[in-house]
Parts: C-alpha cells; sequence; structure tokens
C-alpha cells in the first residue's frame, strides 16, 4: 500500500492514499504547499529556470524512416551510434506508430487516473514481481523523500498473456493500450537491430532474446505540484533493460550529460523518446552507457507518459558482447539478468547506488 501521512497542523496521518487523494483534499489541508516527505534536500533540487550553460545544447533527432533506405540506412546508423556514444539517447520521428494510436493510449490513461482512488488502490502492491500494480512516488517502500507521481505498470508482452489481467475500468484501457503496446514492442526490434549494427554486431544480434523478452509498460501520472523547485516526480535513475520507448505529453524529462549537467529534453510533438538501458551498456561492454535522467514537475498542469521497458526474458543473463572483449578491453561487467535486478531493487534504495554500479569489474 501507499503511506502518506496527514492531519490538520503537518499533514500527517495514518491512510493509505495516493498522491492523486492527497491533491484532492480541500485548501484547508494545507496541500497548496508541498508536504514534508516530498521535499528533497537542497542538494537535490531541479533548480527550475536556472542557467546550467546546457539550455542551448542540441540533443540527437533521428528520422528512422530512412532506415528503410538501403542507401541512406549507414548515414542513421551513424547517427544512432554517435547518439549512443555521446548521450546514451535520441528522440525519433517518423517511427511508425500512428497518431491516433499514440492519442488514444494517452486518453486511456487520462480516463485511469481520473478514476476515483479506492478504485485504483485495489490494484496496489509493494510486490515489484507483480505483472500489474498501481503505485506512487518511486519506490516507497524505500524512497527517503516520496516523489510526485502515480503510475500503473503492467507486463505488455506477450500481449494475450497479460492483457487480461490490466485494469477493465475505463472499459477503453485493453484496447487503446493494447494497441500502443505492440506498437512499441515492434517498433523495439527495429531500433535494437540498429543499436547492435551500430557495434559492429549482427543485426539479430539479440533477435531471440528479443522476441522472447520482457516488456514492462510504465503509465506515469505527474499532477501539477504547488512547488515544483523543491520536488521531483522521479529521482536520478537509469532503466534497467535494453531501450526504454518513452512517449510524453509534455516537457518534463532530464538527462545527465557527460559533463554532469542535467539537460531538459524538449518537447517534440509526435516524436518518442529511446533511452540506453543497463543491459545495452553491459552489451556493449561500456562504449554505450545507459543514460541517467530524472524527470521534473510543473506548477501548472499534469504530465502524462508511457516508459515502454523492453528487457531480455526475466532470468536470462546478458554480459558483454564477446566481439566486444579483446586483449585491449577485458570484460568490464559482470552478467546479469531482469530478475537480478528486481531482487536488487526488492531490497535496495537505487537513488543511493544505481545497480549497474554493482555489475562493474575492477579494471573498468
Amino acid at each position: 500500500m501507499f503511506i502518506y501521512f496527514f492531519n490538520s497542523s503537518s499533514i500527517e496521518s495514518h491512510h493509505f492514499l495516493s498522491l492523486y487523494l492527497l491533491l484532492s483534499l480541500p485548501p484547508e489541508s494545507g496541500v497548496l504547499r508541498v508536504p514534508t516527505r516530498y521535499i528533497l534536500p537542497p542538494s537535490q533540487r531541479p533548480m527550475l529556470g536556472s542557467s546550467s550553460g546546457t539550455d542551448t545544447i542540441t540533443l540527437p533527432v533521428i528520422d528512422l524512416s530512412l532506415l528503410h533506405d538501403p542507401l541512406l540506412r549507414p548515414c542513421v546508423i551513424h547517427e544512432i551510434e554517435m547518439a549512443c556514444k555521446g548521450f546514451g539517447f535520441f528522440q525519433i520521428i517518423n517511427h511508425g506508430i500512428s497518431s491516433s494510436v499514440v492519442k488514444d493510449a494517452l486518453d486511456a490513461a487520462t480516463r485511469f487516473f481520473d478514476l476515483p482512488v479506492d478504485e485504483k488502490i485495489l490494484l496496489g502492491s509493494d510486490n515489484v514481481h507483480t505483472p500489474v500494480r498501481y503505485g506512487t512516488s518511486f519506490n516507497h517502500s524505500k524512497d527517503k523523500v516520496h516523489y510526485w507521481r502515480d503510475f500503473i505498470k503492467h507486463y505488455s508482452h506477450p500481449l494475450a498473456k497479460w492483457i487480461d489481467l490490466w485494469p477493465s475500468n475505463p472499459p477503453c484501457y485493453k484496447e487503446k493500450v493494447g494497441k500502443y503496446a505492440e506498437a512499441t514492442h515492434l517498433l523495439h526490434k527495429q531500433l535494437i537491430e540498429a543499436i547492435s549494427e551500430s557495434l559492429g554486431l549482427e543485426r539479430k544480434y539479440l533477435e531471440e532474446e528479443i522476441e522472447e523478452g520482457s516488456q514492462v509498460m510504465a503509465v506515469n501520472c505527474y499532477p501539477a505540484c504547488p512547488e515544483p523547485d523543491i520536488a521531483l516526480g522521479m529521482p536520478p535513475h537509469s532503466d534497467f533493460g535494453s531501450l526504454t520507448i518513452l512517449l510524453q505529453s509534455s516537457k518534463g524529462l532530464q538527462i545527465m550529460d557527460c559533463n554532469n549537467n542535467w539537460v531538459s529534453v524538449p518537447y517534440i510533438e509526435g516524436a518518442l523518446i529511446v533511452q540506453l538501458g543497463d543491459q545495452v551498456e553491459v552489451m556493449s561492454n561500456g562504449i554505450y552507457k545507459s543514460v541517467v535522467h530524472r524527470v521534473t514537475v510543473n506548477k501548472d498542469f499534469k504530465r502524462l507518459s508511457f516508459a515502454s521497458l523492453h528487457s531480455l526474458p526475466l532470468h536470462k543473463k546478458i554480459s558483454p558482447a564477446p566481439q566486444l572483449v579483446n586483449e585491449k578491453k577485458s570484460a568490464a561487467y559482470g552478467e546479469f539478468s531482469f530478475n537480478d535486478f528486481l531482487e536488487y531493487i526488492s531490497s535496495n534504495d537505487i537513488t543511493q547506488q544505481r545497480f549497474i554500479d554493482t555489475l562493474r569489474k575492477n579494471n573498468f
């Protein structure tokens, strides 16, 4: 369950409340200010509106349709290589997922988060292995500070195996989000082939593992926050899987650049964001790095996002590709599986130590 403590003086009491219920309280409850448990230490605050010298940085945007042109494909592969080396991140346009599928998915998510809290909370669970779970914050059982976020996560591939477990309300949810999940699964296969090719590996290097792999759809809602300069929607972290394909309704994502500066990712109508995960960092033997990112919140409006997290099968181990290990560069990481990551986050605060840091060898 999701514990938020309130009373009339300190906004503290023993109720299992989601962030949405907190924000639905009347003005006299005192939630016109961020409750104490959401306030970040000064060193971790987002410093919105400040100039860090990175505002003018150009982040990569790649036209994915050009991959299908044999003459242009090498140029696109090179663009992907440069983006992966420079940022572990890029945006894609002309990616093949129709605007109607995207719009329908966002509409279904809006309807879900607008449901009464007592209905959503029936899907609540502390168990990270639960295939469908509603929650709030990042990992509320471990978070020292809570994060300004409600979410529904569900396994999504193979769709027929999991969709009956998804929310039945709103009635359109399974159909609309299911179509988006299937489209992102196909897109992920196309992207992982291009990334493998950019590393000098066979295009089908991970074909079997990807087809049998896991897809977790994290549908996020970041409500309007009364004091966005002292809170975050999600803390700095990297994703565990191969790739994360992110759909966002508005600006809010920030990535950390090579100089450890936070860079805001611009919102591009119709674009999707591709983020490298820990599995690609390990597979590439450190040539590519998983991107550290966080989510800021906004005072004036809520933000929705779909993070489609793709991974090898639950118990399938990934290690540095043999072709990328040689006398000059030995294996820099130990192997791991999606299940290993789940076990780690069940008992550790990953805001204190990234999971991938536990895999690095001393010679790296």
